[in-house]
């Protein structure tokens, strides 16, 4: 065996064929664990094509070493290299001028308008398009808070906590019409995957954004198929041997609406020169349980999650950016506009929307308006909505109550009685969130707080009626009528609020004066008519909208 191994090596044909035997084994194990795609647009395919040229040359001058020896002179040596060497110079060679070709002609320098027409954006009507959500579907809380919550609900769960861990990993969706996120448990380590990886991850967790109720659901059949995996089911690899030419966005965990898990997996594209413009062409569903895949261009309606926020604030910049060309995005700046650092979600149609704000080019302290993008279509839409940015409305919701200590989410805009407003969970030094905030977006001095949504919108309304910038009223208000059996009055914040209980009811109606000036007039015995808002829970107090006067008792 070893005389055909030496005899393999004397030649100059059998050292070319054990340095390409060594560069396959080499480029093999880099493959299996880079994961690069076998595309010219991935700028990982060009390392590893490098990488493999090193090799090969690294190998080949260690097994030509006793040439050097044999060789009558340097020259004549190098001669010889040069010889079995050439056509991998010319591949590195070759390999390194596409890249930098490709590189220059995707130049924004140069591709200024193809940039600029990467996201098509639509002017909105905030009123019409952004209908009012009800209680049942403002999410109240953020990614963090909701991660702690499911965290904390597999650390109660005795059986599975032993082997499994959350695996802070979660995907905010649309499920059976309600805003939550979902997440993947994951091995607890390596051994615990050597003992379970045969059934594999048992359970996903869910957490109600609304309810900030969180579960853990249990599975017939294990899936297979996560990033847990250390080897082929490992999920980025699965993706690559079965799709080895695709570019991927980051897989996300989603469940359908019958609660089978699924991966996403967003398949990238560049749309000018080699790498720029950057772009999603449909997905592959992987089925987290068996691994079948299948490619979509059109993908089903269930999937919430193509395009993610990180791509659609880049695509609006260079909309923002190249709205007058690409040398006035750097000197004139004229017209220049971006997104704020921040983005939220919000559930409009059976769709997942990104919330983010959009700002001058020298970010400063308020908004032009916002930007509010389909995370399935990429349909987008600008909302002209002059005002503060996310961070100065959280920084006065804080103020609010700086007395407690309480953080500030992440903002969340809604439509308050036709007023652009920012919906802001407050929460502690747990995670756990205590209070709401609403801040009005044009006049963001304008907070209202409370311990639940209902409460939050109530004082919020309040605020409005006594400004005057709304007469409080929402899509969701009962009515109640019948005579006036007692009457008081107060003042709060300025304004003169008169509680109004009538007979047979133990309840009393608030309602401003600037909402209303009739209740300056009324007296036990009068008849009215009022419209307010449903709450939560029993409450002595429900905060009246509308009041109408049916009949004075003068004239009964």
């Amino acid at each position: 065996m070893k005389k055909i191994r030496f005899r393999l090596l004397e030649n100059r044909v059998g050292r070319i064929l054990v340095s390409l035997l060594i560069t396959l084994v080499v480029g093999f194990l880099y493959f299996y664990i880079a994961l690069p795609a076998i595309n010219l647009q991935d700028g990982d395919f060009y390392l590893f094509l490098l990488t493999l040229c090193i090799v090969y040359l690294i190998a080949s001058s260690w097994l030509n070493r006793g040439e050097v020896a044999k060789a009558a002179s340097p020259k004549q040596w190098v001669r010889s290299a040069l010889r079995s060497c050439l056509p991998v110079g010319i591949l590195m060679g070759a390999v390194v001028v596409v890249a930098l070709v490709g590189w220059l002609v995707s130049l924004p320098l140069f591709r200024a308008a193809d940039y600029r027409e990467l996201l098509d954006v639509q002017e909105g009507d905030f009123t019409a398009d952004i209908a009012q959500i009800s209680f049942s579907e403002i999410p109240t809380l953020d990614r963090e808070s909701a991660e702690y919550l499911g965290d904390r609900q597999m650390g109660m769960l005795s059986d599975m906590v032993s082997q499994f861990e959350y695996s802070n990993d979660s995907t905010q969706i649309n499920y059976q019409g309600r805003p939550v996120r979902v997440a993947p448990i994951d091995y607890a380590d390596l051994f615990k995957w050597l003992t379970n990886r045969e059934q594999g991850l048992s359970a996903y967790v869910v957490v109600d954004m609304v309810t900030q109720e969180a579960s853990v659901v249990r599975l017939a059949e294990g899936m297979k198929y996560s990033f847990s995996e250390p080897l082929g089911r490992n999920i980025l690899r699965h993706l690559r041997f079965s799709y080895p030419t695709f570019l991927f966005s980051t897989p996300e965990f989603e469940i359908d609406e019958q609660g089978h898990p699924y991966w996403i997996a967003p398949r990238v594209v560049k749309t000018i020169g080699l790498f720029g413009g950057t772009d999603i062409r449909g997905a592959v569903l992987v089925d987290a349980i068996t691994g079948e895949s299948q490619y979509y261009e059109e993908v089903p309606s269930w999937v919430d999650t193509l395009y993610t926020p990180a791509l659609i604030m880049e695509q609006y910049n260079y909309h923002g950016a190249f709205v007058n060309g690409f040398f006035n995005s750097i000197f004139g700046q004229r017209g220049v506009t971006q997104v704020t650092e921040g983005y939220n979600y919000i559930a409009l149609n059976d769709d997942v929307y990104v919330y983010t704000g959009v700002t001058s080019a020298n970010a400063d302290q308020s908004n032009l308006g916002f930007l509010l993008c389909n995370q399935r279509t990429k349909e987008t839409r600008f909302y002209e909505a002059p005002g503060a940015t996310e961070y100065a409305a959280s920084g006065s919701a804080m103020g609010e109550v700086q007395d407690l200590g309480y953080i500030a989410t992440f903002p969340l805009l809604l439509n308050i009685s036709g007023e652009p407003t920012y919906f802001i969970p407050l929460k502690d030094d747990n995670n756990l969130v205590k209070l709401y905030a609403m801040v009005n977006v044009s006049q963001y001095h304008l907070v209202a707080t409370g311990a639940t949504v209902a409460q939050c919108e109530q004082a919020y309304l309040r605020l409005l009626g006594d400004r005057g910038l709304a007469d409080g009223s929402t899509g969701e208000r009962s009515q109640a009528q019948g005579t006036v059996a007692e009457l008081r009055s107060a003042v709060m914040e300025g304004s003169t609020y008169y509680f109004i209980r009538l007979e047979g009811e133990e309840v009393f109606y608030s309602i401003s004066a600037a909402v209303s000036p009739l209740a300056v007039l009324l007296d036990p015995g009068d008849t009215v008519r009022m419209d307010f808002l449903p709450q939560e829970g029993e409450s002595a107090i429900l905060s009246a909208v509308s009041l109408t006067v049916l009949q004075w008792g003068s004239e009964a």
